[in-house]
């Protein structure tokens, strides 16, 4: 804890090909590990081992958002196939005998959509950290007034299991305070609700589907990274795609409460926002007939399943 409140992780990273402007805390959390014997360690070094005898490497993300860190890629590993957002990928294959795909891990709860359709557009906080992120009570609270005092109205999915060793419980006064501009649940359709045009805002954990679904909707985020990719992820949306802002992870409503309204309603709110829609458009492109990760979808079948 002493490196994270004596600057120590402010500390410019240089040497990684292909990421530019890192910081030590930038780096997934298993990679910055002390423990060698750290199991998700050990995981990438296996897996970075294995990846020259690879045929081929699939990504789902595409050209434009990933640049240079697929250049640096391509350089030194097999061949490199960008095939996303995958999502949109789909709406551009004919194929009856493909169903659609989801990546949830938990049942969805679709009523939200209909409460959303009573909603202004872009009027809505939507906030979900995910299928694996916990918490204490303690920063959930914090979330919760937060969120209160921005007096905007906010989706906020809350998984049974999301606080750490007891039950998710809000403090009746939130409740009651938030009921008329609040829709609480513990799971629903993610893609669908990015996409809905009540969205204004995502808080979020940061992890890379939510990322890209974000990117997809055209939706500006607030990052709470909790763990692995989720910091590095932060910083490419806050840094490098300027489509968001970070939180401090030691969570206190009143900065939720500025960060909210700055998303909402600031200008660098509105900067964001006009950032997120240049990426949903080239996250089109990239998808569309004759995109880059459409080409490159037939590029790998032709080269690595049908040669």
């Amino acid at each position: 804890m002493s490196q994270v409140t004596d600057g120590y992780m402010e500390t410019r990273i240089d040497r990684i090909r292909g990421m530019k402007n890192m910081r030590l805390r930038d780096i997934p959390s298993f990679i910055r590990t002390t423990n060698s014997e750290d199991t998700m360690l050990q995981f990438l070094i296996q897996e970075t081992a294995a990846i020259p005898r690879a045929k081929a490497l699939i990504l789902n993300t595409f050209e434009a958002l990933e640049h240079d860190v697929l250049a640096a890629l391509s350089a030194r590993f097999p061949r490199v196939y960008t095939v996303g957002p995958l999502q949109l990928m789909m709406n551009h294959i004919h194929d009856d005998t493909l169903k659609p795909f989801t990546s949830s891990l938990w049942k969805e709860e679709a009523e939200c959509i209909d409460w959303l359709h009573t909603m202004a557009p872009e009027s809505v906080v939507y906030v979900n950290f995910g299928s694996i992120t916990v918490m204490t009570a303690d920063q959930m609270t914090e979330f919760a007034w937060g969120l209160a005092n921005s007096k905007k109205p906010f989706l906020w999915i809350i998984r049974p299991d999301i606080v750490a060793g007891e039950a998710a419980m809000l403090p009746a006064e939130f409740v009651t305070e938030t009921k008329d501009r609040s829709m609480l649940v513990s799971w629903c359709p993610q893609e669908q609700v990015l996409n809905h045009p009540a969205i204004g805002g995502f808080l979020t954990h940061g992890g890379w589907n939510s990322t890209l679904e974000s990117v997809v909707g055209g939706v500006p985020v607030i990052c709470w990274p909790f763990f692995a990719e989720q910091q590095t992820n932060c910083r490419y949306s806050c840094v490098e795609w300027g489509t968001g802002m970070e939180i401090d992870n030691n969570v206190k409503r009143g900065e939720v409460e500025l960060l909210v309204r700055e998303m909402m309603d600031g200008d660098k709110g509105k900067e964001m926002k006009r950032n997120a829609l240049k990426w949903k458009r080239k996250a089109e492109d990239a998808a569309a007939p004759h995109g880059s990760s459409f080409l490159n979808l037939q590029k790998f079948i032709k080269e690595e399943l049908l040669h």
